[in-house]
């Protein structure tokens, strides 16, 4: 059974910047659409940025509200894809999930919180 294992969440003060990490165990990310989705309280679960596979083209995505400030990245000899988060405000508190899907498997990671405050 594949397992995704994010980290890299913590506070940061707005403004400040943040590298979330989530690392695959059993999964080849590369082969797979690897994905951050972030939920804060009592908000549904939103998807923040996707990144294809190398295949496919390594489609990126991001929602509108993260565009210019946050970068999704894979590094395939460490099976990691990342999300750079720059300029962060209040509004990007959440738990971000890793998510990865192949074929009909998904697989999402546990989350890690991202709390910006001052």
């Amino acid at each position: 059974q594949g397992q995704l294992v994010e980290s890299g969440g913590g506070l940061v003060q707005p403004g400040g910047s943040l590298r979330l990490s989530c690392v695959g165990s059993r999964i080849i990310l590369r082969e797979t659409d690897t994905g951050w989705y972030r939920q804060a309280p009592g908000k549904q679960r939103e998807l923040v940025a996707t990144i294809g596979t190398i295949s496919s083209g390594r489609n990126i995505y991001y929602t509108d509200s993260v565009k210019g400030r946050f970068t999704i990245s894979r590094d395939s000899s460490r099976n990691t894809v990342f999300l750079q988060m720059t300029s962060l405000q209040p509004e990007d508190t959440a738990v971000y999930y890793c998510n990865a899907k192949v074929g009909l498997e998904e697989y999402w990671g546990q989350g890690t919180q991202v709390t910006v405050s001052s």
